[in-house]
């Protein structure tokens, strides 16, 4: 059987989705599965080992210069290789008009399918004109957490049930040679950073935070994204007293990062996410968006704390970081 899912973007999306490809494995072991996603996260997805071919998708640069000859080739290359192969099954687990389109461009055998979401959960993007692509859609409560979602949608296509802890079959990814910025001794990762400043968490609680790592002989590693929030690093470092601010992390580099980390501590983003898809102790901060949909729910490793306009106190992360690392041993 051939599959393919359609899931571009975002990174913490993409994430999201893959416990449905080793759903997919459990119940159809022979299955070959393919992808397709937006470019920058092609190497993530070609981490999760039950993936065969991953197919880039550039839609968010292509938009940048759409009557370019260079761009025009390479979308008719991207039209050419969707259809190399004919499918049994075309998943859209994204639910968008661009989405159903490229799902659309897909070939299928006699008989396959399309199936996609009959709507959307709360707060999504769900665009219902993508319907009209499906040949199957399948129905999702409103509040469906963001990885069972995908789940579900895999599930009723393919006639079984979703019944496991999600599994994201996430590898390690492979360096020659490690990155210079690797420490050579356990850290602690802050994801501190996110797109919506509302979603955030106080500068002072980081701190106060890295006091009490500090007091297990654990840095701090701050990651960035863009200039606010290396900013933001270098304010908060100066104020901690073991910690450091990281050069700017291509992709796998800032996987490998949350991937190694002994604890990871950060707001509702990607990056927390895949910490959590790696089941690294990981506490996920809650400030402004809601947790049923995202919180990390397949491993006790995993601690969420806040909810949508309830930030988790000092004291609330303090007791995680307890229960995940256990007591500091006081000399005396």
């Amino acid at each position: 059987m051939k599959i393919l899912i359609v899931r571009v973007s975002s990174l913490g999306d993409v994430v999201h989705n893959m416990p449905m490809v080793a759903d997919i494995l459990r119940h159809t072991p022979d299955a070959q599965i393919d992808w397709v996603v937006e470019e920058a996260y092609v190497n993530l997805v070609r981490l999760n080992k039950g993936v065969r071919h991953v197919i880039p998708y550039a839609l968010r640069r292509w938009r940048k210069s759409l009557f370019a000859p260079a761009t025009r080739a390479e979308m008719g290359e991207f039209h050419r290789r969707i259809r190399e192969e004919a499918y049994d099954v075309v998943f859209d687990t994204q639910g968008l008009l661009k989405t159903g389109i490229v799902m659309r461009m897909a070939r299928l055998v006699t008989n396959g399918q399309r199936v996609g979401l009959a709507n959307g959960t709360e707060g999504s993007g769900y665009e219902g004109a993508s319907r009209i692509f499906h040949t199957k859609s399948v129905p999702v409560d409103v509040r469906t957490h963001a990885v069972l979602r995908g789940r579900l949608v895999a599930a009723a296509g393919l006639g079984y049930r979703v019944d496991t802890p999600a599994d994201f079959m996430l590898q390690s990814p492979h360096f020659d040679a490690l990155p210079a910025w690797v420490p050579d001794r356990p850290y602690a990762a802050f994801f501190h950073g996110t797109a919506r400043a509302s979603k955030q968490w106080a500068p002072d609680n980081w701190v106060q935070v890295s006091r009490l790592l500090a007091e297990r002989q654990l840095p701090v590693l701050l990651a960035w994204g863009n200039d606010a929030e290396h900013d933001a690093a270098k304010a908060l470092a100066a104020q901690m007293s073991d910690a450091h601010v990281l050069p700017k992390l291509p992709m796998m580099e800032a996987v490998l990062f949350a991937q190694r980390a002994a604890l990871a501590i950060g707001v509702d983003t990607g990056l927390t996410h895949i910490a959590a898809a790696y089941n690294r102790p990981t506490i996920e901060l809650y400030c402004d968006s809601p947790r049923w949909k995202t919180e990390g729910n397949w491993s006790s490793n995993i601690i969420n704390l806040g909810d949508q306009g309830t930030p988790p106190s000092v004291s609330d992360v303090a007791t995680a970081i307890t229960s995940l690392l256990g007591r500091v041993n006081v000399r005396r």
